[in-house]
């Protein structure tokens, strides 16, 4: 459990030190003031990626060299800090040289908000990432094998752009290490999505409060055997130039009630579906690793209709430590805001709430 945290120069934050308890905290707040600068700190400082930023230049507070977090989590003392090209990582005051030694030593976490519809309407890129970011915490060797057939397809890709004939020699090296690796990748997906699958479906028809199956796949663009799918793919991927096949390509299927949900599914039951797959990623974490993630929900209350609120709200794992941003509370009704820790984010600063909006 997340029991203090402290910023220096992160995002727009020069300062912050905050007392969390456990259960919920609410951060609430006007657009732009911070709010969703927290959650994401937590994430950084539990999983050492940012669920917003493509790099850490953009964690930086404007004008800033560096940043860090630092965490009471799990009776440990965490630090991650950036400098230029320094990074640095600590547990109770001892540096963590390996990124999976520390990853060990941290937390699990879940990020929701209101971004992930494009699990449901938007490209393989975001459900990939979505699996990815839950294997990689399952599986501790995930993350490694995911990064190796990441830069063997960099690779691969480049021989195919550099050269007007394509040097079968070289590229054959690259191919032995995307199946490789590549080979663990989608095995471990497509295992992640079988777990999925069933607290998935439980999740949509508790929170849409209808019996609408959902369905979800993993489709292997290459078929169950690489080695054969890149032989095959041979004369196309040099008439392309580049790699067309592969866990790069590969997909999540989500269906609806037997459709695809992208096309044929309301906007109402795309939100569900989004939600569904977060609380079922929250459901197997616990599942493999005996212990609740942390929730980070960032301000998604505000665009949900009554009844899909409550009853996500209901659905919420009650012993996992919930942080939750919104820029009104309305939505809340006073026993859970009794109930919860509140506080007000206001020009980059925490304050207790008023319900007035005064500090």
């Amino acid at each position: 459990m997340l029991r203090r945290l402290r910023l220096r120069d992160f995002r727009c934050f020069e300062g912050l030190d905050c007392s969390l308890a456990g259960g919920v905290t609410l951060f609430v707040g006007d657009n732009a003031q911070g709010k969703t600068a927290v959650l994401e700190a937590v994430c950084v400082l539990l999983r050492l990626q940012s669920p917003r930023a493509a790099g850490v230049a953009e964690l930086l507070r404007f004008g800033a060299e560096s940043f860090s977090i630092e965490a009471e989590f799990g009776g440990r003392d965490l630090l991650y800090s950036v400098a230029g090209a320094r990074r640095r990582m600590a547990v109770d005051g001892d540096a963590v040289r390996r990124r999976g030694d520390y990853l060990a030593q941290t937390g699990l976490v879940v990020w929701m908000g209101n971004d992930d519809l494009a699990l449901v309407r938007g490209g393989g890129d975001g459900r990939r990432r979505y699996l990815d970011f839950a294997a990689a915490q399952i599986h501790p060797g995930y993350r490694t094998a995911l990064r190796c057939y990441e830069r063997a397809l960099r690779a691969r890709n480049f021989l195919f752009k550099r050269d007007a004939r394509p040097q079968w020699d070289q590229i054959e090296a690259y191919t032995k290490l995307l199946v490789e690796h590549g080979t663990v990748v989608a095995a471990t997906r497509a295992g992640l999505v079988e777990s999925l699958a069933a607290p998935a479906a439980a999740a949509q028809r508790q929170v849409g409060g209808r019996d609408e199956p959902l369905v979800m796949r993993y489709a292997r663009s290459g078929g169950d055997d690489l080695a054969a799918a890149f032989e095959q793919s041979r004369g196309e991927d040099a008439r392309r130039r580049q790699t067309l096949v592969g866990p790069h390509r590969d997909d999540l299927t989500l269906e609806i009630n037997a459709l695809p949900a992208a096309q044929f599914a309301s906007e109402g039951q795309q939100r569900t579906i989004a939600l569904a797959l977060k609380l079922a990623q929250a459901a197997v974490l616990r599942e493999a690793k005996g212990i609740d993630p942390v929730l980070l929900i960032d301000d998604i209350f505000g665009e949900l209709d009554n009844a899909r609120r409550n009853a996500l709200l209901a659905h919420l794992p009650t012993s996992a430590q919930k942080l939750i941003t919104a820029t009104h509370l309305d939505w809340a009704d006073q026993a859970f805001q009794a109930s919860a820790q509140v506080f007000e984010v206001r020009d980059a600063a925490l304050r207790p709430y008023a319900p007035s909006g005064g500090a």
